[in-house]
């Protein structure tokens, strides 16, 4: 079994660069945007190709100094989204190589390049090359078996990933693929075992072409180098980048240099991101092409997602088979992140179900992005996650499109909102005089009681109910509760109990949201 020395790094690249050449047409033709770029395959091997030819000009003295040379060519080189991440791979053995590179260097050495790779990318999606890479870390973790041994297993725990990848990511079941970087991933992983064994892994794994008949740019895949910036700034700028499209990465060598990446539309702005903070160069500009859209697989042509504040009810709704974003209380959610919401959803026509109004100016912001425009969004005004799950009761899948929309729309605006906040500070309302710690109750954004404090379990049953009474007496059949984070254990049962004495014929559903600024939401239709 082949130790690993500067030699044997210059065989895995010259094998990467044959496997990949290989494959390239192929991982190529899968073409699923934003599941993998236009060109997957061309990507990674213009990134390999590069890399070899850098450490093919250099005399490393040991197999460290190859790893380091390899990583700085691959920083250098990549291209694409796919073509970073695989120099983030390389990048990450690079930076263990330490010592001896035995088999629990080997594993280490995976486990920093999942954190390195995973890392540079803005907001990971499953079902990528991401996903495979996590999957190899987690197999390999703590191994302690012979450098050959420990390859052999991460070869293979990543073609089993792989298969995976169509359940992990609607696009792909879809297209009916795997996931493009990912395959390429595997073939980088069974160079290395065929270089340290000397018996390379035969796997198959089915990757159909779809042909693209028609394409047209609608935005652009911009990227450089950025010398000189300094690493706390990182954040700053794939914050800035995220603003203006999505598959950001910003991806280190080692040695102070990161590649930077991004699809947008404005590519002055992404230019201009690296120029306050460091030194662009080698800038290149490509369209990004938008295929005819795949025929949706499994009668699936829509999907609903939701944006919401809470941990809990993010849950709640993903149990439901929901695809949620869950946005931090009194945040926003970034474009970024609302795009890659969108790109994971199923089918041409994505609704979109938001929580409150802050969170609906957003999601209005990411749906008239251009990076979306090949999506028909639709986004149902909601003010209350009451509204939310009002809508998602009468969604119905097997309904026309636009029917099912006019059904949760309706259904949201017919859905009287009530609230009890706990005051933060003293304030004059309509109805009085509000202190610190009192229980405020309000309907439809209006306050209409103030519940001296302190809050107790028996005050907030009483204001809650004094809510409910006004909201009822317009008439309602179904009451849904949800408790913030502040409740007290029992609010909820406590609530249910009183109002099964005063409005038996009310149908009643409670659940736990996670929210931090209201106690409870309630929410009459």
């Amino acid at each position: 079994m082949r130790v690993l020395d500067a030699a044997a790094v210059a065989a895995w690249a010259a094998g990467c660069v044959r496997s990949l050449a290989t494959l390239r047409p192929a991982i190529d033709g899968i073409n699923v945007y934003p599941v993998a770029d236009s060109d997957t395959g061309s990507n990674m091997l213009f990134t390999m190709r590069g890399a070899a030819g850098e450490l093919a000009e250099a005399s490393p003295a040991d197999a460290a100094e190859a790893l380091r040379i390899l990583a700085r060519g691959a920083v250098a080189s990549a291209k694409g989204n796919s073509g970073v991440i695989l120099s983030q791979v390389v990048r990450g053995l690079a930076d263990r190589a330490e010592g001896e590179l035995d088999g629990a260097w080997l594993a280490n050495a995976l486990g920093h390049a999942d954190e390195v790779a995973t890392g540079a990318v803005s907001r990971p999606v499953a079902g990528t090359i991401l996903t495979v890479l996590h999957a190899v870390a987690l197999a390999v973790r703590g191994d302690t078996s012979t450098l050959g041994e420990v390859a052999r297993k991460a070869a293979e725990e990543a073609a089993h990933a792989l298969e995976k990848t169509p359940e992990q990511l609607p696009a792909l079941a879809r297209a009916g693929v795997v996931d493009a970087g990912a395959r390429g991933l595997v073939a980088v992983l069974d160079a290395l075992v065929g270089v340290l064994t000397g018996a390379p892994i035969e796997q198959e794994h089915a990757l159909e072409v779809h042909a693209v008949p028609h394409a047209e740019a609608y935005a652009w895949e911009v990227m450089y180098l950025l010398d000189g910036v300094d690493e706390a700034s990182l954040p700053t700028l794939r914050k800035e980048l995220s603003g203006l499209g999505d598959s950001v990465t910003v991806a280190g060598d080692g040695s102070g240099s990161h590649a930077v990446h991004v699809h947008c539309a404005d590519i002055g702005a992404a230019i201009e991101a690296g120029l306050t903070l460091g030194r662009p160069r080698k800038i290149r500009v490509e369209p990004l092409l938008t295929p005819t859209p795949i025929e949706p697989g499994g009668g699936i042509d829509r999907t609903v997602v939701a944006v919401v504040h809470g941990g809990a009810l993010a849950e709640l709704l993903r149990a439901e088979s929901i695809p949620v974003l869950a946005v931090p209380e009194g945040e926003t959610p970034s474009v970024e992140d609302m795009i890659s919401l969108l790109n994971e959803a199923a089918g041409q026509h994505v609704t979109v179900l938001p929580g409150s109004v802050e969170l609906t100016a957003a999601v209005d912001t990411a749906a008239g992005h251009a990076v979306a425009a090949d999506r028909d969004v639709v986004v149902i005004p909601c003010v209350s996650p009451v509204q939310v799950l009002a809508a998602l009761a009468v969604h119905d899948a097997g309904r026309r499109t636009n029917d099912d929309v006019v059904a949760m729309a309706e259904a949201a605006a017919a859905t009287r909102r009530g609230e009890l906040r706990i005051a933060q500070e003293e304030s004059l309302t309509w109805v009085g005089r509000a202190q610190s710690g009192d229980v405020v109750g309000l309907v439809d954004d209006e306050v209409v009681l103030i519940e001296p404090a302190p809050a107790s379990e028996t005050n907030l049953v009483a204001a809650a109910m004094n809510v409910l009474n006004r909201m009822l007496a317009l008439g309602g059949e179904l009451v849904t509760v949800l408790s913030g984070a502040a409740a007290p254990p029992g609010v909820a049962d406590e609530l249910a109990e009183q109002l099964r004495v005063e409005h038996p014929e009310v149908e009643l559903t409670s659940y736990a949201s996670g929210q931090a600024g209201a106690v409870l939401l309630m929410g009459v239709e």
